[in-house]
């Protein structure tokens, strides 16, 4: 190669080596009680169909799925179908419990607050269509050997799963088709955990993720609505009639699946800051929502992990100083926490998504009646922020800073 040749090669290395550093996608809406007050959407949300990103297109929002699955416990708990302190063991049809403290009843409360003792060190996702997850809860590695079902906070995905279980055995129905009915319908949300539940419009209009080298890890159906969206049963079968109530309430992810836009989380928000109702539709009381919402623990010496366990090792400040029933309280003022992407001290609750090169947010300031929710698809991640223990995109999108 010519001296020449030499040149434009590594132009064009250091070219694609630049594009590479930039998000795929991104997409931020801010609100307030009365609705959307900014949107920016800038990218690609499918590469290969040469697809733009758009505020009402669909994305897999990771942990902020959480959030929403506590909308519709507590939706149960308003009509007397759940209790959120009665031993869970009495849903699931088998016995919960730590095997090093079997006295103590875990509850929906524990399992949503990620004070129950579990951790996902046997997994929590894995589990094939028509098997069963209790299985899973055997292996040691599930379990949090030092600590006791109660005060101490670790961030495990394996919780949801038997929040959803116990969702599905209440009430006899499918774990995606009872958060439409809960949550998603009455909302008017064009939206599904996985697809099942999606319509093929819907489904068409699915954000792509991509991990750092832009290849597809998520949702690169081409426009069409997948085949299959679960994991499948042992013999490759996808049939969804092999579903029975509560046997793997992993099925349909609801640690981390729901398919959402951004204009979606963002109603979600103006629900919370208007206290359970948003556009002449109520869906929880008042005071379900300062229940959702409160802290029910913060971080102090010895009483939790401050990062989920996957993604946080070597952050210096912590991540997870302040939680709700999957709720995260922002900037809480101790040396030990990091968890101010806005940088300005203001107590935001909501919660963050971290999954398939994707970064997400949805957060409300209660007091000032505004919030703003986030995604970017396409994300380093080794790339730090500079104010906390947030990645730089994350500080970037949550402060609106270009």
């Amino acid at each position: 190669m010519s001296g020449r040749g030499w040149v434009f090669a590594l132009l064009l290395l250091a070219s694609v080596a630049g594009a590479a550093a930039e998000p795929v996608a991104s997409v931020r809406v801010a609100f307030d009680r009365d609705g959307v007050t900014a949107t920016r959407a800038e990218g690609m949300a499918d590469i290969a169909a040469q697809r733009a990103i758009t505020a009402d297109d669909p994305v897999r929002v990771a942990s902020i799925s959480k959030l929403v699955v506590a909308i519709g416990v507590l939706r149960l708990v308003e009509a007397g179908t759940l209790d959120l302190d009665a031993d869970v063991s009495d849903l699931l049809g088998w016995t919960l419990r730590h095997p090093q403290w079997p006295d103590v009843p875990i509850t929906l409360r524990l399992l949503l607050s990620h004070r129950s003792g579990l951790t996902d060190g046997a997994g929590y996702w894995q589990v094939p269509l028509g098997e069963e997850l209790a299985p899973l809860l055997d292996d040691p590695r599930a379990w949090d050997a030092q600590h006791p079902p109660g005060d101490f906070f670790r961030y495990a995905n394996l919780n949801f799963p038997l929040v959803a279980a116990a969702m599905e055995r209440a009430t006899g129905e499918r774990f995606d088709l009872l958060m439409d009915r809960l949550v998603l319908a009455p909302l008017d949300i064009a939206g599904c955990y996985n697809w099942d539940a999606c319509d093929a419009a819907t489904a068409a209009r699915a954000v792509v993720l991509y991990d750092e080298a832009r290849k597809p890890v998520r949702d690169d159906h081409g426009g069409a609505k997948p085949a299959c969206n679960v994991i499948v049963a042992a013999d490759g079968d996808c049939d969804l009639a092999l579903w029975r109530a509560g046997a793997n309430g992993a099925t349909f992810s609801p640690q981390g699946g729901l398919r959402i836009s951004a204009n979606g989380l963002a109603k979600i928000g103006r629900l919370l800051l208007g206290d359970g109702e948003v556009d002449g539709v109520r869906l929880l009381a008042p005071g379900s929502v300062r229940m959702l919402l409160a802290p029910v623990w913060t971080s102090a010496p010895g009483n939790g992990v401050g990062h989920e366990e996957d993604t946080g090792d070597g952050q210096a400040r912590a991540f997870f100083c302040r939680y709700g029933l999957a709720t995260q309280t922002l900037a809480t003022p101790l040396p030990q926490c990091g968890d101010d992407p806005f940088g300005d001290g203001i107590a935001r609750v909501g919660h963050a998504g971290d999954a398939y090169g994707l970064k997400s947010g949805l957060w409300i300031d209660r007091e000032a009646g505004t919030g703003v929710a986030y995604f970017a698809t396409g994300v380093a991640t080794t790339d730090p922020g500079a104010r906390s223990a947030f990645s730089a995109i994350e500080e970037q999108l949550a402060a609106g800073e270009d």
